[in-house]
């Protein structure tokens, strides 16, 4: 964290969907994968950013379950990329105390990346105040699938009453059981959809979308996105008169 804290401090929990990558790399001349190579230099500025900003929970949508349809060298390079960050970054995770995490079908990745990544989670296991969670090979849709195997699973085993399931029970079977729904998911480079990113989890959250690749995203426009989410009204079903009375306003 830098010495000098912002007073803008942000929501506990942040999803980013970070796209714009290739496009980025499109633009500028360069081949895709120097694309990805520029966006972990943002992530490495954007994690530093959220603890500055209080944001206890930072989710970054790494890389999708869909996104192994992409050509072969480009995945390849994806994943030599995330466990070169994974080596090179888990010193800065110890030293600033964040704790990994990393949600997906996991198992799936590449022995090398798979690896790194289990040593990282090991080593920050202790950390309890700043986490960095990875979505790596990731889809809402699996999750729900895979949720439901487990709660199937112990209602064969006489573990679990089908009758008694509720939203708890069934979102305590998401890879995401420990830790909070994000407040507000952020999406870069112009698209505006989730792409079966928390879809579950973020039911409540606000959405932000912007128009600049993540190579490009700064910390200048994670506060915009976060003076975005404090300029909404979080009403979760009830009517804006009644958050009026629960915070002790009145006209």
């Amino acid at each position: 964290m830098s010495e000098k804290a912002s007073q803008l401090n942000g929501p506990d929990h942040i999803g980013i969907i970070m796209d714009g990558n290739g496009r980025w790399a499109k633009s500028q001349g360069l081949s895709r994968i120097k694309g990805h190579r520029q966006g972990v230099e943002t992530c490495r500025r954007i994690i530093e950013a959220c603890q500055d900003l209080n944001i206890h929970y930072l989710t970054l949508y790494a890389f999708s379950a869909e996104n192994w349809n992409r050509p072969e060298i480009e995945v390849n390079g994806l994943m030599e990329l995330l466990a070169l960050f994974l080596m090179e970054e888990t010193r800065t995770l110890k030293k600033q105390k964040v704790r990994l995490h990393a949600i997906g079908r996991i198992e799936d990745l590449p022995s090398r990346t798979k690896a790194a990544l289990k040593k990282a989670i090991k080593q920050t296991k202790d950390f309890d105040e700043w986490h960095l969670i990875l979505a790596l090979n990731y889809s809402s849709r699996n999750e729900v699938v895979d949720a439901a195997k487990a709660i199937s699973q112990k209602a064969a085993e006489g573990k679990l009453n089908p009758e008694n399931l509720d939203w708890e029970t069934v979102s305590s079977h998401f890879y995401t059981d420990s830790l909070p729904d994000p407040d507000l998911v952020v999406r870069t480079s112009g698209e505006t959809r989730l792409s079966n990113f928390l879809l579950m989890q973020s039911a409540y959250s606000e959405l932000y979308f912007t128009a600049t690749c993540w190579p490009d995203f700064t910390r200048a426009h994670l506060e915009e996105a976060i003076r975005s989410y404090h300029n909404r009204e979080r009403r979760f079903g009830r009517t804006g008169e009644q958050l009026d009375v629960e915070t002790g306003l009145s006209y």
